[in-house]
């Protein structure tokens, strides 16, 4: 019970000193039902539900559900977390930017390395007419590390360990996500 109230210690901590968290939407932002994506950027079954959400999910549920994203960088990949506070950087740029920066970072994740990062990221400000300069210096950003830190901490607390985990209501789907499964959560959710 100690540990809990500290680690919420922490959380309000963490809020106070970074103000409110921003939150990172995609779907329907005003829907009354959300999930919740624990996600890491250098993970494959997270690549895979990438793909998922835009092939099947998004174009059946984008309108009616809001998908909130939360960083979960797993410690055993080592550019996870500086992509996670980039991926965050972009979104404040402009918030379909920051969307397209996880999908196009999921799809390549398998050519990266913690060097070809650096370059991939200025690459894609190139790209997408972002500052090369200012999204390399977001890495060492402490305000957006602390915003990672802080879905980090949250999802810690609420028993996340694997990625993705998605939480439809209070349902859990962990890794292996099946689209059926899913699916029929979320007709369930929408239904009350």
């Amino acid at each position: 019970m100690s540990y809990l109230f500290a680690l919420l210690t922490v959380l309000c901590c963490a809020v106070s000193l970074y103000g409110a968290k921003p939150e990172i939407v995609e779907g329907n932002p005003s829907s009354p039902v959300k999930v919740i994506i624990y996600e890491d950027l250098q993970c494959s079954d997270c690549q895979t539900f990438r793909t998922l959400m835009d092939e099947k999910i998004l174009p059946r549920y984008g309108s009616k559900v809001a998908f909130l994203h939360r960083d979960f960088p797993l410690p055993k990949h080592d550019w996870a977390r500086q992509a996670a506070v980039v991926a965050r950087w972009v979104y404040e740029q402009n918030h379909g930017l920051g969307i397209v920066f996880r999908r196009e970072l999921l799809s390549e994740q398998n050519h990266l390395s913690p060097a070809s990062f650096r370059v991939w990221i200025r690459e894609f400000a190139r790209r997408n007419q972002l500052d090369e300069v200012a999204i390399e210096k977001s890495i060492t950003d402490s305000r957006l590390l602390g915003l990672i830190d802080q879905d980090y901490m949250a999802a810690v607390a609420r028993g996340v360990s694997k990625t993705p985990s998605v939480y439809v209501g209070n349902q859990p789907f962990i890794e292996i996500v099946i689209y059926e499964d899913l699916a029929k959560a979320l007709d369930v959710e929408l239904g009350r």
